[in-house]
Formats: C-alpha cells, structure tokens, sequence
C-alpha cells in the first residue's frame, strides 16, 4: 500500500535529503499564502463593491417593506390571511394562537424576540418556555412548552379587577389599560397560567458599573430605555420616571401593536422550528382554523372552564 512518505520519492528512486524536504514544504507554504493573500484581496474588492451598490435608502426600504416570503411558505399565507382579517370589523376577528409542540426545539427564540420587542424589564416576562421531563430513567425525554396568554374567552382575571384596567376585547384578546392599572395584581394572582408579571420599575444595569462622568452608565442604559409601543401608544421607560407602565400588571397582548399594522407576532416570525401558527378562527379557510380541527388538539387545563384561545398540538 502506497503511504505518504513515497509522494517524496524522486524518479530516480532516492528519497530527497532534509534540505530538499525543507524547502519543498517552503515553497509549498508560499504558494498557499500567496493564493490566499489574493483570494482576501479579490473578497475585499468585492464586498466594497457591493456594499456601494447599494444606497441606504435600498436598504430603509427594505426593512419598511419586506419582500414575500417564498411561495407556499407558511409565514406569506398567515401575512395574507393577515391582511384579510383587518379588513373585518374588529368583532367579526378571533385571533388565536396554535403551538405545535412535535416542532419546538427550546431554541427560546420567540422568548427572546418578544422581549427585545416589547422592551421587557427584569422580572418581567411574556413567553416563558416551560420544560418538563416525561418518562423513567433510560426512557427518559423532556417536553418543551412556550406560555404565551392564553387569551380566555371567560378570563378569571378581569372580574377580579377593581378597577377595569383588565378586559377582553371583541376580537378575544384580553388587554390592560396602563393608564387605569393601579398595580394591586390581583389578576396576577387570579391568573391559573401564571402568564401575568409585575413591572417594578428595575433595569437590568441597576447597581452596574459608572465612570466618573456617568457616560458607561448612560451608554449601558441606553437600549432599556427607549420606548416600547404596546397597544399602538409610545411607553417611556425614562429613569427617574415612574410613569406607565412601571408599577403595572403586564402581559401578551399577542403583538396587538403589529397586528394593527399588518404584522404577525414577533413569536411567530422567529419561531426557528416554524411550531407557531397566528390567525382569525374565524376564517374558515385560515391555516389556524384548519389546525385547530386535528386530533392531536389541545388546550391547557380545559378542565377549569377559561376557554383558551391559545391550542397546543401534542
């Protein structure tokens, strides 16, 4: 069998001394730097290129504007069915939610984006992914299950409001008015989910560190913030304010903000195993209406009588 060491044997049959060797490998390792040198230089001109074809209005236009998804891709068909549900009156809508439990692979992507959407604060929390270990040792399997709202058409949190700050709207989703909130949380106990937290006001850079001008502070504080836009209004979270919605009971509101303008939840649009389906059950030729109607349907804890609006595919 021929080994590595005969591809150094010259024709006439000696093998080449260390000297030759040595620089065989030397000239090979020139050729190799060379061609890559070249080939950064050749990706660098390029890319230059590119990145000046396109202007930053391309770009801003893009992002305002997103092209379709491919054709047949389960994202473009909810989007269409979407925009066909806005163009109902708000109490001909039933947006639900459909989790199909056999696609989740506990990448918590939708955790994260609802947060980053929301501008969520410490302790605070929309869409947990809650892990269960099913089976006995070496059978042994976890189950993984994102607890967004349940959006239930009889929710035991809104009669236990004492101000009506809680209520459920007529296309199904319950709502808070942080302005009526006064921070008692009731509902936050009332709630068989636990899908309700509290804002306590806290900053995941509270206690961190400052120079002496104060710009590491402000610079690390910067991105908790800004404003988020919940039910279509602007939410400062200014420190030093204690304004709405700080001191208040929070919750999904199934990215009503979006929907309004013709965007899906921010859970559905970054679900990495596409296990998040959005739409009026209404529709009877909805992809979630269809959804809802297999046997591998169901809710959480129907035994109570809360009705959900979010269904789960086992």
């Amino acid at each position: 069998m021929q080994t590595a060491t005969n591809l150094t044997i010259h024709e006439s049959g000696q093998r080449p001394d260390a000297d030759e060797q040595a620089s065989g490998r030397r000239d090979f390792m020139g050729r190799a730097l060379a061609a890559a040198g070249g080939a950064a230089a050749f990706m660098a001109a390029y890319s230059t290129g590119l990145a000046g074809e396109i202007r930053r209005t391309e770009v801003s236009g893009l992002l305002d504007d997103p092209d379709a998804f491919a054709d047949g891709n389960q994202l473009e068909r909810m989007r269409a069915e979407l925009d066909r549900a806005l163009k109902k009156p708000v109490e001909q809508r039933k947006w639900i939610m459909v989790i199909d439990l056999q696609k989740c692979i506990n990448c918590k992507a939708c955790t994260v984006s609802c947060n980053a959407e929301n501008n969520l604060p410490p302790g605070v929390v929309y869409r947990p992914v809650v892990e269960k270990e099913l089976g006995e040792y070496p059978n042994v399997r976890k189950r993984f299950t994102p607890r967004p709202c349940m959006h239930c058409d009889d929710p035991p949190c809104t009669p236990v409001c004492p101000v009506e700050a809680t209520y459920k709207r007529p296309d199904g989703i319950v709502a808070v008015d942080y302005d009526k909130c006064i921070g008692c949380r009731y509902c936050v106990t009332a709630c068989p989910y636990n899908a309700r937290t509290a804002d306590f006001g806290a900053y995941y850079t509270d206690g961190g560190p400052t120079s002496t001008d104060g710009l590491v502070g402000e610079a690390a504080s910067a991105y908790e913030t800004r404003p988020n836009f919940e039910y279509g209004k602007e939410w400062a979270r200014a420190k030093g304010s204690h304004g709405s919605p700080k001191g208040n009971a929070r919750k999904c509101q199934f990215c009503l903000h979006r929907l309004e303008n013709h965007m899906l939840p921010a859970c559905v649009t970054t679900c990495l195993g596409g296990a998040t389906y959005f739409g009026d059950f209404k529709d009877t030729e909805s992809l979630v209406h269809e959804l809802v109607g297999s046997s591998r349907m169901t809710r959480l804890m129907e035994e109570i009588g809360t009705e959900p609006s979010v269904f789960y595919l086992v």
